[in-house]
């Protein structure tokens, strides 16, 4: 069993940026790929942002390439979020979760992960 509690959400301006954080307890993440997820209010939940067991591979969602990135601290059994150049639309609650897959791979859909956080909300204003 993992347990995760992400934070570091909160309201800021068009073009600022924040940094989501992914902590982890019960078992060591490195076992994991970790992914970011969101969902804002009235759609469905997308894959943001994903990263391999031991960080080797990264995949993005198109949507937020080139603005956000994933890392991961093994040791600290956390995982990370930068999102930078953030804009109205990626508003939505910011939800971690860790899933068993190969060493490599970085998976991208919400069934192919078994633990989530509660997520935390990043409101992001014009």
């Amino acid at each position: 069993q993992v347990q995760l509690v992400e934070s570091g959400g909160g309201l800021v301006q068009a073009g600022g940026s924040l940094r989501l954080s992914c902590a982890a307890s019960g078992r060591t993440l490195s076992s994991y790929a970790m992914g970011w997820f969101r969902q804002a209010p009235g759609k469905e939940r997308e894959f943001v942002a994903g990263i391999s067991r031991g960080g080797s591979s990264t995949n993005y969602a198109d949507s937020v390439k080139g603005r956000f990135i994933i890392s991961r601290d093994n040791a600290k059994n956390t995982v990370y979020l930068q999102v930078n150049s953030l804009k109205p639309e990626d508003t939505a609650v910011y939800s971690c979760a860790a899933g068993r897959a190969p060493a490599a791979v970085v998976p991208g859909n919400v069934g192919q992960y078994d633990y989530w956080g509660q997520g935390t909300q990043v409101t992001v204003s014009i």
